[in-house]
């Protein structure tokens, strides 16, 4: 006889796959100073106050932290192109002003020859010397501008080259979490390597490899990909009820929530390479948690695979 389940929880999680850190940043954290439980309070918070600020002024190289170093690098590539914006603007003014010199020195050669001979030679020979001070002032200017270009290119080869000695996130794997309310059985955990640029369609797709005919509600988050016109598609054919949980309130999805936790919990340990590794541990994963014991239960002492036999005995 076909029973409708009574909720499935869904959620997602990113892991990313990047290199390990080099040295051990555990233990440095500010906020370790209220672990001194005979320190009295407003010390306590001074001391915090002070400690999170020096760990604030430290440049990124001392602190280790590939984002602070991102950001490091990110800072000096801006100030970077905007002096280089002001460079351009500034030579677009000085390129302006030789062009109209210049236009007027032709000008004015064109209007001399109408001009009596005498009067010509004069205004020629003023306007010659003039005009060969406009020109050399115009050599020196562009002569002056080669060091400054070569000086530009390197600073933007260097931060380049900084860049790419950075570590570099090869991939990003989301997973998609399914969870029996009622168990607590996780019905898959598939896997996506687009990471952040999941389509709604992948998740419909897994969704309907995944989720029992029997569903009556699916409860999920807000995202994008639950909101979608191809998740709707998916609501109206499989003829259950989609439940979204309130704005900014994880817990109200806290059984899939925490089920998140216990399976990065449960990776923190492992390594991986790529999707196809990490795909291998995930069946463990499920194996471990659904044969464990689960204190969310009804029945204390059972697991989820236990448990789902007694309900459909019953």
């Amino acid at each position: 006889m076909s029973v409708k389940l009574p909720a499935v929880s869904g959620s997602s999680g990113r892991l990313i796959v990047e290199r390990p850190p080099s040295e051990d940043h555990s233990g440095a954290w500010p906020g370790r100073i209220f672990e001194n439980l005979e320190l009295p309070y407003a010390d306590a918070m001074l001391a915090f106050v002070a400690t999170a600020q020096e760990r604030a002024s430290q440049p990124a190289a001392a602190n280790g932290s590939l984002a602070a170093e991102k950001r490091t690098l990110g800072r000096s590539e801006a100030q970077l192109r905007d002096a280089r914006r002001q460079v351009r603007a500034q030579r677009q003014l000085e390129d302006a002003a030789w062009q109209a010199a210049r236009g007027a020195h032709r000008a004015a050669a064109q209007a001399d020859q109408v001009r009596p001979k005498v009067a010509r030679r004069s205004a020629k020979a003023a306007r010659t010397a003039q005009w060969r001070a406009l020109r050399d002032q115009r050599r020196a200017t562009l002569a002056a501008r080669q060091p400054d270009d070569a000086a530009w290119r390197q600073a933007r080869l260097e931060l380049r080259q900084c860049w790419s000695a950075l570590p570099v996130v090869s991939a990003w794997i989301a997973i998609l979490v399914i969870v029996d309310n009622c168990t607590r059985q996780c019905l898959g955990l598939p896997l996506f390597v687009a990471g952040p640029k999941v389509t709604a369609e992948m998740i419909v797709e897994a969704l309907g490899r995944l989720l029992p005919p029997e569903l009556q509600f699916l409860i999920t988050d807000r995202g994008t990909h639950f909101t979608a016109n191809a998740f709707k598609t998916l609501v109206l054919s499989e003829a259950f009820i989609h439940v979204l949980i309130a704005r900014h309130r994880p817990q109200s999805n806290g059984i899939a929530e925490r089920f998140v936790r216990t399976l990065k919990e449960w990776l923190a340990d492992k390594a991986w390479l790529d999707d196809q590794a990490l795909a291998t541990l995930l069946p463990q994963f499920l194996a471990e948690y659904s044969d464990r014991p689960h204190q969310g239960l009804a029945l204390p002492g059972l697991s989820p695979n236990e448990f789902a036999q007694r309900i459909w005995l019953m």
